[in-house]
């Protein structure tokens, strides 16, 4: 291949028999150059290094769409073969090309060689039956090609299969398990059933998997359960029981979907079986099973994105790449949003790889964004849209049609990384006690009652005398901060309010408003601001301005100046960022000032803002917040409304006292680009009103909003469902920052995701299912710093909700990093709790209540056992108060597993455990635990696989 790429397609035609897998599996050697080539691919010899008489080029641009290469292979007997590609790609960066074995398609990577002249192999394992196959490589309008190929390498794998895809039916069946094929829609030659009652204890289907890169693993088990509610197997790997799985109800038992669970396995041979043990209640059917190697979804890939209304994930047409796609399209309301991050604003261009044609409604960051036509054709392929985009976390929108459209990946041209673990923020975090100061840097501590343990990372600086300062020097410009800082209180409690001033390389800029009105709490929970009670704390807040343009370099300084009348300032850290100018409203907006509303007066904007959503909602138009402040004094309802501001910084909804927020009352809301900031003084929980709360029904987006100095951030209510809350900010509430609570009705598929809350009155984020359940729900990519009380995430009870990607810090007092239970009598726990790729650091904190410590971690069987599946992997907990992982208390906890934890520091254990019942615990590391790795000294039975140290 020439050095300018080029894709063509090019037809390779090979025959090869495979015989019976022998005891050392042959591998048949067939080389490019000798097949039939067609679609500009053609036989060259200008690089070195190939086997045979010369290799295959001609996989350029001006050819993509057209290259394909054919083998025609006849497998003697049925089984896996890995199909191992030779080929060069000196283009420094990885290509793909589309694999076909015979109608089932899938994306390949080839990684860059070191050269052209330097030749690579990329191994995919393939299922063949007995018999002819056509096994091709394609060019195809999705693939960046631009590769030479110079052999295929076809190996019968020796042992078990080497997957990806495995069929039930050609597994070992064993207790009733039989090969079965009178519903319709399966892979194969058949399908696996027998799971009925009369086999409870004994039906198992155990699969031979050979598994060619150590690691976390992917079981994607497809199957069908038409009873209509979720049923249970258990997963056994090495004849280890693993955990009990649940598989939810499929719409019949013609319909077939897939349940997907994470196991660490060892390069080489290895039994995985599905079993109805007699704790399960089995009743379904068994496709298929396929394991891969467990790696996020790439960037762009549709199954990862939130979905609702229908939008589901599917893996039955070939040719996806990741781990499936979307399809439900057709479904009213079906919709699917993918959240990604770009550098700059401006507009730029989604691609979107789909197969069905059809037309897909567009929204950008809620925003109605046109539509995307998707033309007819055959296979994957791609169309594109044009996006309006910002700076920072974007979503973009598509939405069913009446389309039966099926989705792949949505890539954004030019989009950026988002964090690997919690959430992306707009802003840089500078911590005081890291900066430049004539203060005095706070010693670390965690005790209760001091600023210390309220501090983020457990330190602060006080500015203490006239003249004192810190500094900090911006890494990134900025023209807006916000400062984190802690002054005394009033001996009355009303609090007091005091400028502290800011200096840009040395020059003043401006004093900073600060006020203790909303922090300082005494006495017993659930506190007042009665200072003779005693027991201060809550003794941070925070500010914000704007402060013109500041570049990279720039060094910021707070100091006590003489006109700063408090007698000293506590600066815990500063928020430094590049605020965008006020946006423009949406085409068609009705603006709230059409209504009557006034900015920056303080008159009462209820009735006009009431009046906006209602002609709104009647209109299908949306609501403008204009720039400016609007204050209202009661809730204001939504159902069926778009309310889009200028952006937080701009457009700001005031609360009055106790009142004002949004109460959803319906389906379609969307609540964006604005500042809900209350003026809630103390918790009152029947008094105040939240930021945000009620029913939002159906198809609701929650983006770009920041709350402070409400009850609580959101609380997510009964009926709910379909609910995706994303890029928001939660400061300084009185009571949790985030609720996803069930009561009089179940609330489901609510996911809170690139969000960051800190110094909450109680859990940052939490799912509450009191009488009723949540379910199928999320919190995602999320950051909670410091909650003042209780736990950084908790989940108490509920059926098959996730906790996932987050990054935690900063416990104060009575809780955890994340917690997961069965505390407040919730509806029992069902389904599988994921917990996965978290990060906790300095979590954990004591109960004074109860005079004990709790850990980073905390599995709580409070008023019943566990008995549900939790999946714990890739945790991280770094240097954890007391225990980084806590079994409590005394109830049986089963179904438990951890794989690939690492503790590093903790105040007492490692691991401690007080309960009865087992886990499955492998891959973990304990190091630095001051008490020692374990304390179990109740009897729990931990079941312990390879890799694990230090306990």
């Amino acid at each position: 291949m020439r050095r300018s790429p080029v894709l063509a397609v090019a037809v390779l035609t090979f025959t090869a028999l495979l015989g019976t897998v022998p005891a050392h599996a042959a591998t048949t050697r067939l080389e490019a150059e000798s097949a039939a080539l067609s679609g500009g691919a053609v036989v060259e010899t200008d690089h070195p290094g190939y086997s045979g008489s010369g290799f295959v080029g001609g996989f350029t641009d001006g050819h993509r769409g057209t290259a394909r290469t054919t083998f025609a292979v006849s497998a003697a007997s049925a089984g896996s073969y890995t199909l191992a590609l030779g080929y060069a790609n000196g283009t420094g960066s990885s290509r793909t090309l589309t694999l076909t074995v015979d109608s089932l398609a899938q994306q390949v990577s080839l990684p860059a060689t070191a050269s052209w002249d330097s030749w690579g192999s990329a191994s995919v394992a393939v299922s063949l039956g007995a018999g002819a196959h056509s096994v091709s490589y394609t060019f195809g309008s999705g693939d960046s090609g631009n590769v030479n190929l110079d052999r295929l390498d076809v190996t019968p794998s020796a042992t078990g299969q080497a997957g990806p895809l495995f069929e039930a039916e050609n597994a070992t069946l064993s207790g009733g398990a039989v090969v079965a094929t009178d519903h319709p829609g399966y892979s194969g030659s058949g399908f696996v059933g027998g799971y009925t009652d009369s086999n409870k204890g004994n039906a198992r289907t155990s699969f031979a998997v050979k598994v060619t890169t150590a690691g976390p693993q992917s079981l994607a088990l497809r199957y069908a359960n038409g009873t209509g509610t979720a049923m249970t197997l258990s997963l056994y790997v090495d004849s280890v029981r693993q955990r009990q799985v649940s598989l939810p109800a499929s719409a019949n038992w013609d319909t077939w979907t897939s349940a997907t669970e994470s196991v660490t396995l060892t390069a080489g041979d290895h039994t995985v079986a599905y079993a109805f043990d007699s704790t399960d209640s089995g009743n379904v059917n068994l496709d298929s099973l396929t394991v891969t190697a467990s790696v996020p979804a790439g960037p762009g890939e549709a199954e990862a994105a939130f979905l609702s209304g229908g939008a589901t994930i599917g893996a039955t047409t070939a040719g996806y790449t990741g781990p499936g796609y979307v399809t439900g399209f057709a479904t009213a309301g079906a919709r699917l949003v993918r959240t990604f991050a770009m550098a700059s604003a401006g507009t730029a261009t989604a691609t979107i790889r789909f197969a069905n044609a059809g037309t897909l409604a567009v929204s950008a960051n809620g925003r109605d964004a046109g539509t995307a036509t998707l033309p007819s054709g055959t296979g994957w392929r791609t169309a594109t849209v044009s996006v309006p985009v910002r700076a920072g976390v974007n979503t973009l929108q598509l939405a069913g049609t009446g389309s039966d459209v099926q989705v792949d990946s949505v890539v954004v041209a030019n989009e950026t990384a988002l964090a690997a673990r919690g959430a992306t923020t707009p802003y840089t975090e500078y911590e005081a006690e890291a900066g430049t100061t004539t203060g005095t840097v706070l010693a670390a501590d965690r005790t209760f009652h001091t600023v210390q343990a309220e501090s983020s990372g457990r330190r602060a600086v006080r500015l203490g005398s006239t003249g004192q300062s810190v500094s900090f020097t911006l890494t990134k410009p900025a023209n807006a901060v916000t400062l984190r800082f802690s002054i005394p209180d009033t001996a009355d409690g009303a609090g007091q309010t005091a400028p502290l001033a800011l200096y840009a390389n040395g020059t003043k800029v401006r004093d900073l408003s600060l006020t203790s009105n909303y922090s300082w709490v005494y006495g017993a929970y659930p506190y007042t601001n009665v200072p003779s009670q005693g027991s201060p704390h809550r003794y941070y807040d925070e500010t914000r301005a704007s402060i013109g343009d500041w570049p990279a370099g720039t060094v910021l300084k707070l100091q006590k100046d003489a006109s700063s009348t408090a007698a000293y300032y506590d600066v815990d850290l500063l928020d430094a960022e590049q605020a965008p100018a006020a946006a423009t409203a949406p085409a068609g907006a009705l603006s709230i000032t059409s209504y009557g509303a006034v900015p920056d007066n303080g008159s009462d904007a209820t009735s006009a803002i009431n009046a906006a959503i209602a002609a709104g909602a009647s209109q299908n138009k949306p609501v403008w917040i204009p720039a400016g402040t609007f204050r209202i004094t009661s809730k204001i309802n939504v159902a069926n409304v778009r309310v889009f501001g200028a952006g937080p910084w701009s457009s700001v909804i005031q609360g009055t006292g106790p009142r004002g927020g949004f109460f959803g009352t319906g389906s379609n809301v969307t609540l964006a680009d604005f500042a809900i900031f209350g003026d809630v003084r103390v918790r009152d929980d029947n008094g105040s009103d939240g930021a945000l709360d009620g029913n939002f029904g159906t198809g609701s987006l929650i983006q770009n909003l920041w709350i402070e100095h409400t009850k609580v951030g959101l609380w997510a209510d009964s009926g709910t469902n379909g609910l995706y809350v994303v890029g928001t900010r939660i400061r300084d509430t009185f009571a949790d920052g985030v609720n996803i609570h069930a009561k009089d009705a179940g609330t489901s598929n609510v996911r809170v995701d690139q969000s960051m809350v800190r110094n909450t009155g109680d859990d940052g984020l939490a799912m509450f299912s009191e009488g009723n359940t949540v379910a199928g729900s999320a919190y995602t990519f999320n950051t909670v710093q410091s909650p003042a009380l209780a736990n950084g995430i908790g989940v108490f009870g509920g059926a098959g909700n996730r906790i996932e990607d987050n990054v935690v810090s900063d416990n104060v007092e009575a809780g955890s990093g994340i917690t997961v239970g069965t505390r407040f009598n919730p509806v029992p726990l069902s389904g599988t709790t994921s917990i996965r790729r978290n990060t906790l650091v300095r979590t954990g904190s004591f109960e004074h209540n109860w005079n004990s410590a709790i850990g980073g971690l905390w599995i709580y069987a409070d008023s019943a056992p566990i008995a549900a599946p939790i999946v714990v992997e890739d945790l991280t907990l770094t240097d954890s108060t007391y225990q980084g992982v806590l079994l409590s208390f005394q109830k049986s906890i089963t179904q438990l597993s951890f794989d690939r934890m690492t503790i590093a520091g903790a105040g007492t254990y490692g691991l401690e455990t007080n309960a009865t019942g087992s886990a499955s615990i492998a891959h973990t590391s304990v190091t630095g635990a001051t008490s020692g790795g374990l304390l179990n000294d109740g009897g729990y039975t931990l079941v312990r696989g390879a890799g694990n140290s230090g306990f």
